[in-house]
């Protein structure tokens, strides 16, 4: 067996030991000996993308979904450098990954041989470990080397601080299995009964929580993350104080204050309810009003870790592993009901203004399709306003699954992204997928849409918010500059319809409300388009805020 075959099949069985069981590969030649050593695999399903960028993004998404390793491989050049969005999303995100970058051997680096850059190190900070693997010999040790390399890597991408590592391996031809017959120096086989080269095993000691003083003033936030939404639930209900929970927090269940985003944009509201105490998990930061209002909490407490804890305006006072409710904790408070009243004024206002209309807005479309959504089912939400529409207009609601790239919040790669979370969650016993995003994402991703004859396909409909450029800008600063259309509006005139037929996907326009729930009926992948007016979208947040307003202050 030649060196980079032997490299490859050894690296890849020792990862499936250990768990993994989804690989994306972007062709290339000098990747030959990783893509063939993963496809012969019988455990591992492997994705074929022909875009890097794309390939990269389905990784992270079938990561996001599975919360386990996924194998990424490309070829030597750009193809790597196509990937870093991706790893940095996950970087941020603690999303893990598996980036597996093949290479030139050390002698043509350096020297004008094609294809051939610097990828030592290629991704930075971003990584939690890198290894140059090195160039492949048959010598004794090298089985040894690999297969603990693969352990080390798999249990650094899904630690306690998952993310994405960096194998970077340098393959010499012969690039392909061959006839040889030259021995290897020791077995390639790995430990018997199928066990992994090194047994890692997880920490069983179970943080001692912060129990948290029993003031009345107290509210807790929950930002965008994988984790246990349960904790936070059950801290409101014994505490009454209110939870705040952004959409891909998985938090906005039960008594959650769907409206808080309008409530602290309210001025009057804002000011008589600043808190003694904010109690914070997660990535908090979809909307200025709350950031501007963790700014008043006299004690700020993050739940988290020390190497990953959100404190995006600097005003954290505890940093802590978990949190406890006070013994005598009373949640039968002033402070409660306020919170509860006005929800209940806020929501009522709401929702009378969004139903004034059978046409779909872009607030309408993100309240009622979270809201239709069938219990099992996942909704992947696109950054800029399909996700901050989610955050200002869903309901409180238990049976879904919703997650976004918070990470990095671009919104490059999403469309590969939700197909990868599509395909993770129903591999695992899921529902149907969803994905809520803009013209301009699905612009930004189209070859994602492109899937070969022999491909997994997910059921996932995709719906776009087609405004004809950036809507999230119309209600910013830029929106009153004499260059804004060009430069911020991005106009592009593009129907959803030739996207779709492009991937020969079906595609549907949705026009009123009440034809939404047919929409969500249907297998396989497919193209939903909502149109709609950007200057009228703004001026309809703004009439909903003033409502508002009206409804809490009397």
């Amino acid at each position: 067996m030649n060196p980079s075959t032997a490299l490859a099949r050894v690296l890849v069985d020792e990862l499936a030991r250990c768990g993994l069981a989804e690989a994306v590969v972007a062709p290339g030649s000098r990747s030959t000996p990783l893509a063939l050593a993963l496809v012969a695999h019988p455990d591992i399903r492997v994705h074929v993308r022909i875009d890097e960028r794309s390939a990269s993004f389905l990784a992270l998404g079938l990561a996001r979904a599975s919360r386990r390793a996924v194998a990424l491989v490309c070829t030597s050049g750009t193809a790597a450098a196509n990937f870093h969005p991706a790893v940095l999303e996950a970087d941020q995100s603690g999303v893990p990954l598996l980036v597996l970058t093949a290479d030139r051997p050390p002698e043509l680096r350096g020297t004008g041989a094609n294809q051939t850059i610097d990828q030592i190190g290629l991704y930075g900070s971003a990584v939690r470990s890198f290894t140059e693997v090195g160039v492949p010999d048959p010598v004794a040790g090298m089985v040894a080397y690999w297969r603990s390399l693969a352990c080390r890597a798999w249990a650094v991408a899904g630690g306690r601080h998952p993310g994405p590592v960096h194998l970077n391996l340098a393959f010499r031809d012969p690039l392909v299995p061959d006839d040889s017959s030259q021995p290897w120096p020791e077995p390639l086989e790995g430990r018997g009964d199928g066990r992994t080269w090194i047994r890692t095993r997880s920490p069983l000691d179970e943080p001692e929580p912060l129990v948290l003083p029993p003031v009345q003033r107290g509210v807790i936030v929950c930002g965008d993350g994988d984790y246990d939404p349960v904790p936070y639930l059950a801290l409101a209900a014994a505490t009454g104080w209110p939870l705040l929970a952004e959409p891909t927090s998985n938090s906005r269940r039960g008594e959650a204050v769907s409206t808080y985003r309008q409530l602290l944009a309210v001025p009057e509201f804002a000011a008589a309810h600043e808190p003694e105490i904010v109690v914070s998990v997660g990535r908090p930061g979809l909307s200025r009003q709350l950031l501007g209002y963790l700014r008043h909490a006299a004690r700020h407490v993050v739940v988290g870790e020390p190497r990953a804890f959100a404190d995006p305006v600097r005003t954290a006072t505890d940093m802590v592993p978990a949190v406890a409710a006070a013994p005598d904790a009373d949640p039968g408070t002033a402070w409660a009901r306020s919170w509860q009243e006005a929800e209940a004024a806020a929501r009522a206002a709401m929702d009378a203004l969004l139903d004034g209309e059978e046409s779909l807005s872009e607030l309408r479309l993100a309240r009622d399709l979270a809201g239709h959504l069938p219990n099992g089912s996942l909704l992947f939400a696109g950054s800029s306003m399909p996700i901050r529409d989610l955050d200002a207009a869903m309901h409180a609601r238990c049976g879904a699954r919703f997650i976004g790239n918070r990470g990095v919040s671009g919104i490059d790669g999403t469309v590969s992204t939700a197909i990868g979370a599509a395909l993770a969650h129903q591999r695992d016993g899921g529902g149907g997928g969803f994905a809520l995003i803009g013209d301009l994402a699905m612009l930004h991703d189209q070859n994602g849409l492109i899937l070969g004859p022999g491909e997994a396909r997910p059921d996932l409909a995709i719906f776009v918010v087609n405004n004809d450029g950036g809507g999230i800008f119309s209600g910013l600063e830029q929106a009153g500059h004499p260059d804004f259309e060009r430069v911020f509006g991005t106009p592009h005139g593009v129907s959803m319809e030739r996207a779709a037929a492009v991937a020969d996907l079906p595609y549907t326009r949705l026009e009123w409300a009440t034809d939404l729930p047919k929409t969500l009926l249907g297998e396989g992948l497919r193209v939903v388009e909502v149109r709609t007016d950007r200057t009228r979208s703004a001026a309809l947040r703004r009439t909903l805020q003033e409502e508002v307003r009206r409804a809490v202050t009397g």
